[in-house]
């Protein structure tokens, strides 16, 4: 909300960028950060009272230094904008979980013994969080509900005027404020193969009406090549994801926020497209394994149904995820 200014009009409040940054307890540092130096500073304490007539000073500060030192680190580094606590216990977890995984809702079955020759360690269910998507692109979720994705386009902001930003921002926030239900605003980013564009540019070059329009296209070939051989292409998506509560008039609700939606962001220069089953199963795929070649993902909306929480969706009631 802005405050009116001397002659009566609004001014506008610039919102800063560390809204969500934690409240700081003492000397500026937040109650997580505290309890992680207050664990560690007991912890050594109780090792000095408990060693300080066996070992000598100098061996305990050889060894409780670099142990401070972990603590500090844990309560106050950051390493890419993550606390350093929080990306170790990440990481920890990550070491700990299963590597391989499969699609085995009734769980995985024991080796048979006459096999014989050991086996390995065994695969660990594969826990997706969603159990299929209806042919008119609804994500079923189990007992979280259902969901819908919507595909927007992008907006050039930095290249309009400000009476122009000033109105999407106000037709952006208008749409935020309208939210009764849960939505999600999702921009992700996947790897881009210029294979396809590249071999139609070397085969369409030759049918062109002119000699230099010809040795345009190859060159602008030869172009892509290089470019894709010296750079990390990425193609930017941005999903807008609603989601509902389910049970029954779920489906309609769902596609009534999505035109809802559509129409208001359209205001703020948002194109909106709801996404249909086979639209939704391969932004999905993509999702799950961006980096699987086109053809792999092509293959994963096909027809082999990986069976869900729930049992498996047919083609009659929707597809469910395919593997």
């Amino acid at each position: 909300m802005s405050p009116l200014g001397r002659e009566g009009g609004a001014a506008r409040v610039r919102i800063p960028a560390d809204v969500e940054r934690e409240d700081r307890l003492l000397a500026n540092l937040t109650a997580r950060q505290l309890a992680i130096l207050g664990a560690g500073g007991i912890a050594l304490w109780a090792v000095f009272e408990a060693t300080r007539r066996l070992v000598p000073l100098g061996v305990f500060a050889a060894v409780g230094a670099p142990l401070a030192a972990v603590a500090v680190t844990l309560a106050l580094g950051r390493i890419g904008g993550v606390p350093a606590d929080r990306l170790a216990l990440a990481a920890w977890r990550q070491r700990r979980a299963p590597r391989h995984l499969v699609p085995a809702p009734e769980g995985v079955l024991d080796v048979p013994t006459f096999i014989g020759a050991p086996a390995g360690p065994a695969p660990a269910p594969l826990h997706l969080p969603l159990v299929g998507i209806s042919g008119d692109g609804m994500v079923d979720l189990g007992d979280d509900g259902v969901a819908l994705i919507c595909r927007a386009s992008a907006v050039t902001f930095s290249l309009r005027t400000p009476a122009e930003q000033e109105a999407l921002v106000v037709a952006f926030g208008r749409y935020l404020n309208s939210l009764a239900q849960p939505a999600q605003l999702l921009i992700r980013a996947e790897p881009i193969d210029l294979g396809p564009i590249i071999a139609e540019l070397d085969q369409v070059a030759p049918a062109l009406a002119h000699p230099g329009l010809e040795a345009a296209a190859r060159e602008h070939a030869r172009f892509l090549a290089e470019l894709a051989t010296t750079r990390d292409l990425l193609r930017r998506e941005v999903l807008v994801v609603i989601r509902d509560v389910g049970g029954e008039g779920a489906s309609d609700r769902l596609r009534r926020r999505g035109e809802e939606a559509t129409s208001a962001l359209a205001a703020a220069g948002v194109t909106l497209v709801v996404l249909g089953g086979d639209a939704a199963r391969q932004c999905l795929a993509r999702a799950l394994d961006p980096a699987a070649p086109p053809s792999l993902r092509a293959r994963s909306a096909g027809d082999e149904l990986v069976a869900g929480r729930h049992g498996r969706v047919d083609g009659e009631s929707g597809a469910g995820l395919r593997r």
